[in-house]
C-alpha cells in the first residue's frame, strides 16, 4: 500500500471515529440534558417513586413480620411489574417498631408518549430497575379501646432507586410524618368479628430539580374501616397527598386489601385505584410470615 492510500485510509478511519464519538456525545448531551426538564411529581414518575403511606389503624405490630410481594401496575401508557419485599421489628413490646421495605425489582415498558410525556430517556431497561429503600418508624402514643388507638409514623424514603432518567425514581431523598388513628364501631364478645374506622393526616415532603423551590410539600391524608370476620381482615380507604405546586402532585387511591390469615402465615390480596395524579390501577399478591 503506497503512502498516499495509507494516508487516506488514516484520515478516513479519524473522519469516521470522529463522527462516531460526537454523535454519542450527542446523544449523551441529550440524555442529560433532559434531566432537568423532569417533573418531580406522581404524575410524571413511575408508581413506585412517590409511595403513600399504609394506614395501621392506630395501633403498632406485636410480632416480626417478613413479606414478599408481586405487583402489577397498568395504565394506558405503562405497564410495570416489581418484586417488594418488607420486614418488620416490633420493639419494647410492641410500643414502637421499625419497618424497613424496598422494591428488589422492577420492570417497566412505556409508550412512546408517556417516554415524551415524561422527558424520560427511554421506554425501558433491559436489566429492570431497582427502587428505594423505605425505613419506617412507630411509636404507640395512646392505646384505649374506650377512645382510640393513637400512634405517630415518621418514615425516611432515601435516594438508592436508579433509572431517574427514564423517570422511575427520582433520585432525592423523601420524608414524612403522621398521626395514625383508629377506633372500634363493632366488636363481638369472642373478639371473631369486628369494625374499626381508621385514620391519618401529617406532613409529605420530597426533594426536586427544581433550583428556586428545592423541595415540595404536601398535606398527608388517609381514612378508611377494617374488618375482621374469622380468618379474614378487609381494609378499605382513601388516601393521598395535596402538594403545593399543582404540576401533578396531588395523587388519590382508593385501596382495598383482603387478608387472610393462618396461624403465623397471611395471604394479602390488594387492588388501589388511582385518581387525579395517581394514573395506574394496581394489583398485588403477598405472602407474610409471622414471628
Amino acid at each position: 500500500m503506497t503512502f498516499e492510500k495509507k494516508t487516506t485510509c488514516l484520515l478516513f478511519f479519524i473522519l469516521t471515529a470522529s463522527i462516531a464519538i460526537n454523535k454519542g456525545f450527542a446523544q449523551d448531551t441529550d440524555w442529560r440534558e433532559k434531566l432537568k426538564d423532569l417533573q418531580y411529581s406522581p404524575r410524571y414518575f413511575g408508581p413506585n417513586a412517590f409511595p403513600i403511606p399504609e394506614l395501621h389503624s392506630g395501633r403498632t405490630g406485636t410480632q416480626w413480620e417478613v413479606e414478599l410481594r408481586g405487583e402489577h401496575h397498568a395504565y394506558e401508557g405503562d405497564r410495570t411489574k416489581d418484586v417488594y419485599v418488607r420486614t418488620f421489628i416490633p420493639v419494647a413490646e410492641g410500643r414502637a417498631g421499625v419497618e424497613v421495605g424496598y422494591i428488589v425489582y422492577e420492570y417497566y415498558n412505556t409508550t412512546q408518549e408517556t417516554v415524551e410525556e415524561r422527558h424520560a430517556a427511554g421506554r425501558y431497561w433491559e436489566s429492570g430497575a431497582h427502587g428505594d429503600i423505605v425505613i419506617s418508624s412507630f411509636y404507640q402514643l395512646l392505646r384505649s379501646e374506650r377512645w382510640a388507638d393513637i400512634m405517630i409514623e415518621a418514615t425516611l424514603k432515601t435516594a438508592s432507586g436508579n433509572r431517574l432518567a427514564d423517570a422511575r425514581y427520582t433520585d432525592a431523598a423523601t420524608y414524612w410524618f403522621n398521626l395514625n388513628a383508629g377506633r372500634y364501631l363493632y366488636k363481638s364478645p369472642g373478639e371473631q368479628y369486628s369494625l374499626r374506622i381508621q385514620g391519618l393526616c401529617g406532613f409529605y415532603c420530597w426533594m426536586t430539580n427544581d433550583i428556586v423551590h428545592r423541595q415540595n410539600d404536601a398535606v398527608l391524608y388517609a381514612a378508611g374501616i377494617s374488618g375482621l370476620y374469622g380468618n379474614f381482615t378487609f381494609n378499605a380507604d382513601i388516601a393521598g397527598f395535596y402538594g403545593y405546586k399543582n404540576n401533578g402532585d396531588r395523587p388519590l387511591q382508593l385501596r382495598t386489601k383482603l387478608n387472610y390469615e393462618y396461624r403465623e402465615n397471611i395471604l394479602s390480596f390488594r387492588y388501589r385505584h388511582g385518581m387525579k395524579d395517581s394514573l395506574y390501577d394496581s394489583f398485588s399478591l403477598a405472602y407474610i410470615r409471622c414471628f
